[in-house]
């Protein structure tokens, strides 16, 4: 049984896709689609542009999608469907794209509530009131201890249980930077600060999660041919209301990485594609279940070997 996922934020690199676009021209015409979407050559930015710009929250999130609904279209050419794998899975923007490769959502569509959403997210938190910090080499409770030990009535949360020996907590800073030094004193192989421009999926979210609320409204969806295992529940869910109001309380929930990948092997998936940029996510599931196979779906060549 087999699974497709897609990587989140920080997967981003200038040149993304290039070579998809390249070889394959429905590639192309996902980028082409996101442009037009957004009515901005996005896709400059990708490929020619500087990192720095393309890491902002706003261009990041359409940009990943956009490279991950390329990949899976380079696939598809070669004759490899969505409905090939059992299940699709995202970490955290990626669940949008997850939904544009089971067709809930169109590529225009989720484009535009990927901008939405970074613009939502960076607004909702002045910069420099929050962060976030990846804790190594404590499990998932023992970080949700130390974030409360460290809150002192700030906000500071579980965000991201990635696999069990990396989570992150989100937050107001100072109270991030008192997390980091209590999961030190635990024992933490390592604790620190990521290069982040908010605090993501943490109560300070709450007004982006408004902003959503509305966006999602406003969005048809149809039903995933491929039932998605959600973040926020880490289980398979493919009732178009309940996706909508999960894509909302994802704003602020954790990301339950680990979980989700756990309850997938329980369910029979013993191979994963991840579609898109980079591979961190294959590290993480390698972590959290060493008998999942995976496979990266980033470039022509990546394409050829999975599909040959």
């Amino acid at each position: 049984m087999k699974a497709f996922v897609f990587p989140g934020q920080g997967a981003q690199t200038i040149g993304m896709g290039k070579d998809l676009a390249d070889a394959y021209p429905a590639a192309r015409a996902v980028f082409d689609e996101v442009d037009e979407a957004l009515g901005e050559k996005l896709s400059s930015l990708i490929w020619e542009g500087d990192i720095e710009t393309l890491t902002l929250t706003q261009n990041a999130q359409p940009a990943l999608m956009a490279t991950s609904l390329a990949a899976l279209r380079a696939l598809e050419a070669e004759g490899v469907t969505v409905e090939a794998a059992s299940f699709v899975a995202g970490h955290s923007l990626g669940e949008y794209s997850a939904l544009a490769a089971a067709g809930t959502l169109t590529v225009a569509d989720a484009a535009r509530l990927l901008r939405t959403r970074g613009q939502a997210m960076q607004e909702a938190v002045p910069v420099g009131v929050g962060a976030m910090a990846a804790l190594l080499g404590l499990d998932y409770d023992t970080v949700r201890a130390v974030a409360e030990e460290a809150a002192e009535g700030d906000v500071c949360q579980a965000a991201n249980d990635n696999d069990p020996s990396q989570v992150v907590v989100s937050g107001h800073k100072a109270a991030v930077e008192r997390a980091v030094e209590i999961a030190k004193a635990k024992g933490a192989k390592r604790a620190m600060l990521l290069p982040v421009s908010a605090p993501f999926h943490c109560a300070l979210m709450e007004p982006a999660a408004g902003v959503m609320a509305r966006a999602l409204e406003e969005v048809d969806m149809q039903r995933p041919a491929v039932p998605l295992v959600a973040n926020v529940v880490a289980e398979a869910v493919s009732d178009t209301a309940t996706i909508r109001s999960l894509l909302v309380e994802q704003v602020t929930g954790a990301v339950r990485w680990r979980e989700s990948v756990a309850w997938m092997a329980a369910e029979g998936v013993t191979e994963v594609w991840e579609v898109g940029a980079g591979k961190a996510l294959s590290g993480m599931i390698r972590r959290i279940d060493r008998n999942i196979a995976c496979k990266q779906i980033g470039t022509p060549a990546d394409v050829t070997a999975a599909t040959s």
